[in-house]
Protein backbone atom coordinates (compact mmCIF):
# COMPACT_ATOMS: atom_id res chain seq x y z
CA UNK A 1 0.00 0.00 0.00
CA UNK A 2 1.61 3.32 -0.90
CA UNK A 3 2.36 6.35 2.13
CA UNK A 4 0.90 8.61 -0.68
CA UNK A 5 -2.78 7.02 -0.08
CA UNK A 6 -3.05 8.10 3.90
CA UNK A 7 -5.66 10.19 3.89
CA UNK A 8 -4.85 11.37 7.97
CA UNK A 9 -4.83 15.50 6.74
CA UNK A 10 -7.60 14.73 4.76
CA UNK A 11 -9.69 13.34 7.32
CA UNK A 12 -8.57 15.40 10.23
CA UNK A 13 -9.86 18.03 8.72
CA UNK A 14 -12.53 18.21 11.41
CA UNK A 15 -9.84 20.48 13.00
CA UNK A 16 -9.46 22.62 10.07
CA UNK A 17 -8.72 26.71 11.74
CA UNK A 18 -8.48 25.06 15.40
CA UNK A 19 -8.81 27.87 17.55
CA UNK A 20 -10.62 28.50 21.33
CA UNK A 21 -13.57 27.59 21.87
CA UNK A 22 -16.25 27.77 24.95
CA UNK A 23 -17.59 24.39 24.70
CA UNK A 24 -20.19 25.12 27.40
CA UNK A 25 -22.13 26.48 24.94
CA UNK A 26 -22.07 23.73 22.66
CA UNK A 27 -24.71 20.96 22.17
CA UNK A 28 -24.76 17.97 24.14
CA UNK A 29 -21.56 15.85 22.66
CA UNK A 30 -23.95 12.43 22.46
CA UNK A 31 -20.84 10.01 22.01
CA UNK A 32 -18.49 12.92 21.84
CA UNK A 33 -17.05 11.95 25.89
CA UNK A 34 -16.63 8.31 25.59
CA UNK A 35 -12.82 9.20 24.36
CA UNK A 36 -10.56 12.06 25.91
CA UNK A 37 -10.26 14.94 23.77
CA UNK A 38 -6.79 15.47 25.30
CA UNK A 39 -5.51 11.97 23.55
CA UNK A 40 -7.48 12.97 20.49
CA UNK A 41 -5.62 16.00 19.82
CA UNK A 42 -2.08 14.83 21.08
CA UNK A 43 -2.62 12.26 18.45
CA UNK A 44 -3.56 14.56 15.94
CA UNK A 45 -0.19 16.55 16.71
CA UNK A 46 1.80 13.03 16.65
CA UNK A 47 0.89 12.25 13.73
CA UNK A 48 1.84 15.42 12.15
CA UNK A 49 5.60 14.89 13.39
CA UNK A 50 4.53 17.51 16.55
CA UNK A 51 5.09 20.67 15.24
CA UNK A 52 5.07 23.82 17.38
CA UNK A 53 3.35 26.45 17.96
CA UNK A 54 0.46 25.22 14.51
CA UNK A 55 -3.15 24.48 14.50
CA UNK A 56 -3.94 20.54 15.24
CA UNK A 57 -5.13 20.23 11.61
CA UNK A 58 -4.66 23.46 8.63
CA UNK A 59 -1.46 24.16 10.26
CA UNK A 60 -0.74 25.63 6.47
CA UNK A 61 -2.90 28.14 5.30
CA UNK A 62 -3.83 31.47 4.19
CA UNK A 63 -6.02 34.20 5.98
CA UNK A 64 -8.75 36.47 3.68
CA UNK A 65 -11.34 38.96 3.90
CA UNK A 66 -14.31 39.64 1.91
CA UNK A 67 -17.95 39.61 1.97
CA UNK A 68 -21.47 37.40 2.24
CA UNK A 69 -24.80 39.02 0.47
CA UNK A 70 -27.12 36.13 1.17
CA UNK A 71 -29.66 35.51 -1.75
CA UNK A 72 -33.39 36.18 -1.81
CA UNK A 73 -34.34 32.52 -1.08
CA UNK A 74 -32.52 32.68 2.08
CA UNK A 75 -34.78 33.87 4.31
CA UNK A 76 -37.36 31.30 3.41
CA UNK A 77 -35.26 29.03 5.16
CA UNK A 78 -33.69 30.77 8.21
CA UNK A 79 -34.34 33.81 10.12
CA UNK A 80 -31.03 33.99 10.97
CA UNK A 81 -30.00 38.14 9.94
CA UNK A 82 -26.95 36.96 8.28
CA UNK A 83 -29.91 35.73 5.63
CA UNK A 84 -31.97 38.64 6.09
CA UNK A 85 -32.81 40.84 3.12
CA UNK A 86 -31.64 44.33 4.40
CA UNK A 87 -28.14 42.62 3.91
CA UNK A 88 -28.68 41.59 0.49
CA UNK A 89 -28.01 45.56 -0.48
CA UNK A 90 -25.24 46.05 1.98
CA UNK A 91 -23.07 42.56 1.77
CA UNK A 92 -22.06 41.70 5.70
CA UNK A 93 -17.79 41.27 6.35
CA UNK A 94 -16.14 38.08 6.61
CA UNK A 95 -13.15 36.52 7.39
CA UNK A 96 -12.13 33.53 6.35
CA UNK A 97 -8.76 31.09 6.11
CA UNK A 98 -7.89 28.36 3.42
CA UNK A 99 -6.07 25.62 4.46
CA UNK A 100 -4.20 21.98 3.68
CA UNK A 101 -5.73 19.39 6.49
CA UNK A 102 -3.35 18.41 9.03
CA UNK A 103 -0.65 19.52 11.24
CA UNK A 104 1.90 19.55 9.68
CA UNK A 105 3.04 23.30 8.05
CA UNK A 106 5.04 22.17 5.16
CA UNK A 107 2.70 19.84 3.86
CA UNK A 108 2.63 20.29 0.04
CA UNK A 109 0.08 21.75 -2.04
CA UNK A 110 0.44 18.98 -4.62
CA UNK A 111 -0.71 16.51 -2.20
CA UNK A 112 -4.15 14.66 -3.53
CA UNK A 113 -5.69 12.71 -0.60
CA UNK A 114 -5.57 15.77 1.29
CA UNK A 115 -8.68 17.70 2.08
CA UNK A 116 -8.16 21.66 1.42
CA UNK A 117 -10.58 23.35 4.42
CA UNK A 118 -12.11 26.77 4.14
CA UNK A 119 -13.10 28.48 7.34
CA UNK A 120 -15.50 31.50 7.34
CA UNK A 121 -16.59 33.75 10.02
CA UNK A 122 -19.49 36.15 8.84
CA UNK A 123 -19.91 38.93 11.26
CA UNK A 124 -23.44 40.67 11.95
CA UNK A 125 -24.05 43.16 14.79
CA UNK A 126 -26.34 40.40 16.49
CA UNK A 127 -23.48 38.23 16.40
CA UNK A 128 -21.34 35.81 14.20
CA UNK A 129 -21.85 33.25 12.08
CA UNK A 130 -19.16 30.41 11.68
CA UNK A 131 -18.95 27.68 9.22
CA UNK A 132 -15.68 25.22 8.99
CA UNK A 133 -15.55 23.65 5.02
CA UNK A 134 -13.36 21.13 3.54
CA UNK A 135 -13.13 20.25 0.00
CA UNK A 136 -15.26 16.62 -0.09
CA UNK A 137 -18.73 15.79 0.89
CA UNK A 138 -17.92 13.40 3.63
CA UNK A 139 -15.21 13.41 6.55
CA UNK A 140 -13.05 10.74 7.75
CA UNK A 141 -14.36 8.82 10.58
CA UNK A 142 -17.65 8.76 12.31
CA UNK A 143 -16.87 8.59 15.98
CA UNK A 144 -14.32 10.23 18.34
CA UNK A 145 -12.97 6.91 19.29
CA UNK A 146 -12.11 6.14 15.03
CA UNK A 147 -10.69 9.17 14.99
CA UNK A 148 -8.59 8.52 17.88
CA UNK A 149 -7.95 5.16 16.67
CA UNK A 150 -7.64 6.77 12.86
CA UNK A 151 -5.08 9.02 13.87
CA UNK A 152 -3.09 6.71 16.04
CA UNK A 153 -2.24 4.10 13.49
CA UNK A 154 -0.91 6.93 11.41
CA UNK A 155 1.91 8.07 14.42
CA UNK A 156 5.03 7.83 12.42
CA UNK A 157 7.29 4.80 13.77
CA UNK A 158 11.47 5.06 14.23
CA UNK A 159 12.36 5.53 10.88
CA UNK A 160 10.14 8.44 10.64
CA UNK A 161 7.46 7.10 8.35
CA UNK A 162 3.63 5.48 9.73
CA UNK A 163 3.22 1.46 9.32
CA UNK A 164 1.48 0.95 5.58
CA UNK A 165 0.39 -2.56 7.32
CA UNK A 166 -1.13 -1.41 10.31
CA UNK A 167 -3.00 1.63 8.19
CA UNK A 168 -4.50 -1.07 5.36
CA UNK A 169 -5.63 -3.38 8.18
CA UNK A 170 -7.28 -0.56 9.39
CA UNK A 171 -9.05 1.04 6.35
CA UNK A 172 -9.84 -2.84 5.88
CA UNK A 173 -11.41 -3.39 9.19
CA UNK A 174 -13.41 0.10 9.57
CA UNK A 175 -14.34 0.67 5.35
CA UNK A 176 -15.94 3.92 5.94
CA UNK A 177 -12.83 5.60 6.88
CA UNK A 178 -11.65 4.69 3.54
CA UNK A 179 -14.65 6.85 1.38
CA UNK A 180 -13.31 10.61 2.01
CA UNK A 181 -9.33 9.10 0.65
CA UNK A 182 -11.33 7.72 -2.26
CA UNK A 183 -13.16 10.39 -3.37
CA UNK A 184 -10.12 12.64 -3.10
CA UNK A 185 -7.50 10.39 -4.90
CA UNK A 186 -10.78 9.82 -7.96
CA UNK A 187 -10.06 13.57 -8.32
CA UNK A 188 -7.20 16.18 -9.99
CA UNK A 189 -5.01 18.27 -7.61
CA UNK A 190 -7.24 21.38 -7.42
CA UNK A 191 -5.44 24.45 -8.90
CA UNK A 192 -6.52 27.02 -6.36
CA UNK A 193 -8.12 27.35 -3.45
CA UNK A 194 -10.89 29.29 -5.18
CA UNK A 195 -11.31 27.07 -7.65
CA UNK A 196 -12.47 23.84 -5.65
CA UNK A 197 -16.11 22.80 -3.80
CA UNK A 198 -16.17 22.68 -0.01
CA UNK A 199 -18.65 21.20 1.86
CA UNK A 200 -19.93 21.27 5.48
CA UNK A 201 -20.52 17.28 5.54
CA UNK A 202 -22.63 17.66 9.44
CA UNK A 203 -26.48 18.27 8.88
CA UNK A 204 -27.32 21.38 9.72
CA UNK A 205 -30.97 22.46 10.72
CA UNK A 206 -32.29 25.61 9.27
CA UNK A 207 -35.23 27.19 10.72
CA UNK A 208 -37.43 30.30 9.42
CA UNK A 209 -39.53 32.84 11.23
CA UNK A 210 -42.12 30.50 11.25
CA UNK A 211 -40.55 27.75 12.91
CA UNK A 212 -40.26 25.69 9.77
CA UNK A 213 -37.34 23.53 10.51
CA UNK A 214 -35.69 22.27 7.32
CA UNK A 215 -32.50 20.13 7.80
CA UNK A 216 -29.60 20.41 4.85
CA UNK A 217 -26.06 20.22 4.61
CA UNK A 218 -24.55 23.33 3.43
CA UNK A 219 -21.76 23.55 0.69
CA UNK A 220 -19.89 26.38 -1.22
CA UNK A 221 -19.69 26.18 -5.05
CA UNK A 222 -17.10 27.72 -6.54
CA UNK A 223 -17.88 30.14 -9.39
CA UNK A 224 -14.41 29.49 -11.30
CA UNK A 225 -15.57 25.56 -11.83
CA UNK A 226 -13.12 22.82 -10.59
CA UNK A 227 -9.95 24.29 -11.59
CA UNK A 228 -7.62 20.91 -11.52
CA UNK A 229 -4.11 20.17 -12.86
CA UNK A 230 -2.88 16.96 -14.63
CA UNK A 231 0.09 15.23 -13.49
CA UNK A 232 2.16 17.45 -15.90
CA UNK A 233 1.47 20.31 -14.26
CA UNK A 234 1.32 18.52 -10.72
CA UNK A 235 5.06 17.78 -11.58
CA UNK A 236 5.93 21.47 -12.49
CA UNK A 237 4.51 23.02 -9.48
CA UNK A 238 6.58 23.87 -6.25
CA UNK A 239 5.36 22.47 -3.33
CA UNK A 240 3.91 25.69 -1.78
CA UNK A 241 2.20 27.80 -4.81
CA UNK A 242 -1.38 27.98 -3.45
CA UNK A 243 -0.60 31.10 -1.64
CA UNK A 244 0.93 33.17 -4.42
CA UNK A 245 -1.92 31.81 -6.30
CA UNK A 246 -4.21 32.72 -4.94
CA UNK A 247 -2.44 36.83 -4.56
CA UNK A 248 -2.69 36.57 -8.37
CA UNK A 249 -6.10 35.76 -8.73
CA UNK A 250 -7.00 38.57 -6.28
CA UNK A 251 -5.46 40.83 -8.08
CA UNK A 252 -7.59 40.47 -11.13
CA UNK A 253 -10.98 40.72 -8.93
CA UNK A 254 -12.70 39.17 -6.03
CA UNK A 255 -13.06 34.94 -5.66
CA UNK A 256 -16.61 33.93 -5.72
CA UNK A 257 -18.43 31.23 -4.52
CA UNK A 258 -21.97 30.31 -4.06
CA UNK A 259 -23.58 28.89 -0.55
CA UNK A 260 -25.91 26.19 -0.64
CA UNK A 261 -27.85 24.09 1.12
CA UNK A 262 -28.51 20.78 -0.11
CA UNK A 263 -32.02 19.85 1.70
CA UNK A 264 -32.28 16.18 2.86
CA UNK A 265 -34.93 14.05 2.84
CA UNK A 266 -36.30 11.22 4.71
CA UNK A 267 -33.46 8.56 5.46
CA UNK A 268 -30.52 11.10 5.26
CA UNK A 269 -28.48 10.48 8.31
CA UNK A 270 -27.79 13.11 10.24
CA UNK A 271 -25.08 11.37 12.99
CA UNK A 272 -22.72 9.74 10.25
CA UNK A 273 -20.76 12.40 8.64
CA UNK A 274 -19.06 9.46 6.57
CA UNK A 275 -21.74 9.17 4.54
CA UNK A 276 -22.44 10.60 0.92
CA UNK A 277 -26.04 12.42 0.56
CA UNK A 278 -27.25 11.87 -2.85
CA UNK A 279 -26.86 15.40 -4.28
CA UNK A 280 -27.64 15.25 -7.94
CA UNK A 281 -31.24 13.65 -6.44
CA UNK A 282 -31.70 16.78 -3.85
CA UNK A 283 -32.98 20.14 -4.16
CA UNK A 284 -30.25 22.96 -3.40
CA UNK A 285 -31.32 25.98 -2.39
CA UNK A 286 -29.14 29.02 -3.06
CA UNK A 287 -28.57 30.98 0.57
CA UNK A 288 -25.69 33.64 -0.77
CA UNK A 289 -22.87 34.39 -2.22
CA UNK A 290 -19.56 34.81 -0.70
CA UNK A 291 -16.51 37.06 -2.22
CA UNK A 292 -12.82 36.86 -1.23
CA UNK A 293 -11.56 39.96 -2.42
CA UNK A 294 -8.08 40.39 -0.61
CA UNK A 295 -5.68 38.61 1.49
CA UNK A 296 -5.66 39.28 5.33
CA UNK A 297 -2.57 38.97 8.00
CA UNK A 298 -2.00 35.70 9.45
CA UNK A 299 -2.83 37.39 12.73
CA UNK A 300 -6.30 38.54 12.08
CA UNK A 301 -7.07 34.51 11.71
CA UNK A 302 -5.14 33.46 14.30
CA UNK A 303 -6.13 35.63 16.79
CA UNK A 304 -10.01 34.87 16.42
CA UNK A 305 -11.53 31.87 16.29
CA UNK A 306 -13.25 29.56 13.94
CA UNK A 307 -15.66 27.36 15.68
CA UNK A 308 -18.83 26.26 14.37
CA UNK A 309 -20.58 24.67 17.10
CA UNK A 310 -20.24 27.50 19.55
CA UNK A 311 -21.01 31.02 16.83
CA UNK A 312 -24.52 30.18 15.11
CA UNK A 313 -27.17 32.33 15.07
CA UNK A 314 -31.02 31.21 15.55
CA UNK A 315 -31.77 29.95 12.56
CA UNK A 316 -29.08 27.58 11.97
CA UNK A 317 -28.24 24.95 14.25
CA UNK A 318 -25.73 21.96 14.09
CA UNK A 319 -26.45 18.67 14.81
CA UNK A 320 -27.26 16.55 18.34
CA UNK A 321 -26.76 13.50 17.09
CA UNK A 322 -23.38 13.94 15.20
CA UNK A 323 -20.40 13.39 18.27
CA UNK A 324 -18.10 14.63 14.96
CA UNK A 325 -19.51 17.72 15.57
CA UNK A 326 -19.79 17.91 19.12
CA UNK A 327 -16.28 17.34 19.68
CA UNK A 328 -14.86 20.47 17.90
CA UNK A 329 -15.53 22.84 20.37
CA UNK A 330 -13.48 21.18 23.17
CA UNK A 331 -10.77 19.98 21.13
CA UNK A 332 -10.21 23.52 19.60
CA UNK A 333 -9.60 24.65 22.81
CA UNK A 334 -7.08 22.03 23.63
CA UNK A 335 -5.29 23.11 20.82
CA UNK A 336 -5.22 26.65 20.79
CA UNK A 337 -3.85 26.59 24.10
CA UNK A 338 -1.05 23.87 22.93
CA UNK A 339 -0.01 26.34 20.08
CA UNK A 340 -0.03 29.60 22.28
CA UNK A 341 1.82 28.37 25.22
Amino acid sequence: MSIRLIPLAASLSLLAGLGAASAQNAPAPTGAQEVDTQAIVDALFKAGGNQANVRGSGAKGVCVKGTFTPSAEAPGLSKAPHFAKANAEKPLPMTARFSMGGSNPKVSDKAKPVTRGFSMRIADPAGDMVFVFISAPVFGTKTPQQLLDFATVRAPGPDGKPDAEKIKAFGAANPETTRQAAWLNARPVPASYAGVDYWGVHAYTLTDAKGTATVAKLKTVAAAGQLGLSDDEVKAKPDAFYADELKERLAQGPARFDLAAILGEAGDPTNDPTVLWPEESRKSVKLGTLAITALELAATCDGATFDPVVDLPAGVAGPTDDPMFAIRSPAYAISLSRRTN
